[in-house]
């Protein structure tokens, strides 16, 4: 088998950020690296020259629905090694992460990723809260992000990322793997540090509504298909989105009336017992419960996302690419 790894690494509007994902990807350790092909979303800085004058490959999409999928394939489609990674322009790659990650690949492991962390989560409260969203348990999982180490073989096989989604192409692409027969790994080793830039509730809100779009169309997708993919999550984020309406309404109802202070005691008992379970997430007690604070306004603005979607598919109107970070400074993805 060809044991060259290309890289694909996306972006839109990545000049802040390409040059150093790029250089990490020439830092990698004990592997056989093939081409670094960027693919760039119709940017209006000078991305494209940044990826020419370090030796990349350069697909530049200037027309047509932008989304992280067809940057995907678009990068893809020029790969002929045995194993392709996918990279966000804004991430930085562990120097040994391809080599551990490709020994990983035995058997009927398609996917390899590894822990994907930011590079600044002290800089504001929302990006401390949503590194901590990177954090999962090792093992087999149902799905990867957006970095990952992808076989050649199972990207062919499945007919790689739906160019359809503007968001979720990962957890249908790998739905489609495990279908077929391959396995998905999240290896205990680094992988990439992520300059998510996110420094206002508008930007953390609108990445939130952006997750309630993927959950939406991928069901809806996948349902048309004769599948199953999140129509539970659909309904429980729904449900869940209430949590702390709820539990603001009991905290103002126990203070007018004393017999609602039984509803408070037992509504706190479901963040309570949250901030329990979520223990691998932090050590700290007081963290871990504003990451449960975290977690229930997300699930607002997802549940709001899922609804915007609704809404704009009754109303015949195609989604395009929702970007959260503002100015020159935005991510190829819904």
């Amino acid at each position: 088998m060809n044991n060259q790894i290309d890289v694909v690494i996306i972006g839109r509007n990545e000049a802040k950020h390409l040059a150093r994902c790029i250089a990490s990807v020439r830092a990698s350790n004990g592997v056989q690296l093939g081409s670094i092909i960027y693919v760039d979303s119709d940017s209006a800085d000078d991305s494209c020259a940044i990826a020419t004058r370090a030796g990349c490959r350069l697909v530049s999409l200037q027309s047509g629905r932008m989304s992280a999928a067809r940057a995907r394939n678009a990068g893809f489609s020029l790969s002929d090694a045995g194993y392709v990674m996918f990279l966000d322009g804004d991430t930085v790659l562990h120097p040994d992460f391809l080599a551990q990650a490709s020994q990983a690949m035995q058997g009927s492991v398609a996917v390899v990723w590894g822990h994907r962390r930011e590079l600044a989560p002290h800089s504001s409260w929302y990006i401390r809260m949503l590194d901590m969203d990177w954090i999962y348990a090792p093992g087999e999982t149902a799905f990867c992000g957006g970095d990952a180490l992808f076989r050649r073989s199972a990207l062919l096989q499945s007919g790689g990322f739906c160019a359809e989604l503007i968001a979720g192409e990962e957890p249908e692409l790998c739905a489609r793997i495990r279908a077929g027969g391959g396995t998905i790994l999240h290896a205990d080793i680094p992988m990439t540090l992520h300059d998510l830039g996110i420094h206002s509730f508008a930007a953390y809100w609108k990445r939130a509504i952006r997750a309630g779009h993927a959950y939406a169309e991928v069901s809806g997708l996948c349902r048309r298909q004769g599948r199953e993919l999140w129509r539970h999550e659909v309904q429980k984020n729904y449900l869940r989105a209430l949590q702390l309406p709820l539990l603001l309404a009991a905290a103002v109802a126990s203070c007018l009336q004393p017999h609602a202070l039984l509803m408070l005691i037992l509504l706190l008992a479901m963040p309570v017992r949250a901030v329990l379970r979520c223990r691998y997430k932090s050590g700290s007690v007081w963290i871990r419960a504003q990451y449960i604070l975290h977690s229930y306004l997300q699930l607002m603005a997802i549940a709001a996302g899922q609804s915007r979607f609704y809404l704009m598919q009754r109303c015949g109107v195609r989604s395009r690419l929702i970007e959260y970070r503002s100015g020159g400074d935005h991510e190829n993805r819904i």
